[in-house]
């Protein structure tokens, strides 16, 4: 018999995977045992392969039930995002805002933004979510965020960006380490130094744009520590731990024992992006991208 496909199938058998256990998943989906096993039954039939391996003790899923569970995670969390994009259509109403960002942010364009937003929209409730870059671009490829702010060049379709600004790299050092420097820093004279780096999780493009300036300098840094986290390089070069190297704009803000020497002479430079899916229905991102084209043309 061919039977036709539902959502009721996909979801009773969601729920099945997860229990692997037929008594139970029927009492959290408020059928029947054997009405439970019917759909099972009707699943397999359709895609006609079996999707379980039952015994009189045991569920377990085959290479195609795993397969079918994994994808149906996604597709569940699909359909969740489609109900909700398709109230904000509804209600043409700016509601809600997911942003990500990166600490750098927070010291250059997010507060002027938020201040913004919150006076022109003072209902909008603005969810913040400090993410490493490449969990931003994942996010907002499932429409899970409606923006972000990022340090990389990488920007897969559907997804948007604009640069926010771009600032230079600065040696971060403990506190009167500069002062025993008696000629202008050469990065070269650190080659025995231990560095404390933004990780590729922070964003690999980032991380290759900073391993290109030691490679300028004709040394490979011993990387003795990585972290996603800025205060957390900032403490561990206050403890002798080692020094960094982080865009500049990141010396505002934070109140730590370290020195910043900007490598102004050296050619790299990192850009902060805005970024956002062009597939993203959320009313707020027509007006969030009109707020910041306005703080931009208002900055010297």
């Amino acid at each position: 018999m061919n039977y036709q496909i539902e959502l009721r199938h996909l979801q009773y058998f969601a729920v099945l995977a997860e229990e692997l256990h037929f008594r139970k998943a029927a009492e959290r989906l408020f059928i029947s045992q054997p009405g439970l096993s019917r759909q099972i039954k009707e699943l397999e039939q359709y895609y006609q392969t079996a999707l379980l391996i039952r015994d009189n003790r045991n569920v377990k899923l085959t290479d195609a039930g795993v397969f079918l569970k994994k994808n149906l995670e996604q597709l569940f969390l699909d359909l969740a995002i489609i109900k909700n994009q398709i109230g904000k259509i509804d209600s043409g109403l700016i509601k809600t805002l997911q942003l990500g960002f990166i600490g750098s942010a927070v010291q250059v364009i997010l507060p002027e933004l938020l201040v913004t937003l919150k006076k022109e929209q003072p209902q909008l409730e603005i969810s913040l979510n400090e993410l490493p870059n490449e969990r931003q671009l994942e996010m907002l490829m499932r429409n899970e965020l409606d923006f972000g702010f990022v340090r990389t060049k990488n920007c897969p379709q559907p997804l948007k960006s604009i640069p926010i600004m771009t600032d230079p790299f600065a040696l971060v050092v403990p506190k009167g380490f500069r002062n025993k420097l008696n000629k202008p820093v050469d990065l070269r004279d650190f080659k025995q130094e231990s560095f404390i780096l933004f990780s590729k999780d922070y964003s690999n493009s980032y991380y290759e744009l900073v391993m290109s300036i030691f490679e300028d300098h004709g040394f490979e840094p011993h990387v003795s520590l990585k972290t996603v986290n800025a205060l957390s390089i900032f403490n561990l070069v206050s403890q002798g731990l080692g020094v960094a190297i982080v865009p500049t704009s990141l010396k505002k803000g934070y109140y730590t024992h370290v020195d910043f020497i900007e490598l102004n002479h050296i050619p790299q430079r990192t850009t902060l992006y805005l970024i956002w899916n062009s597939d993203n229905l959320n009313p707020a991102v027509p007006f969030v991208l009109n707020t910041i084209k306005k703080i931009k043309s208002a900055t010297p």
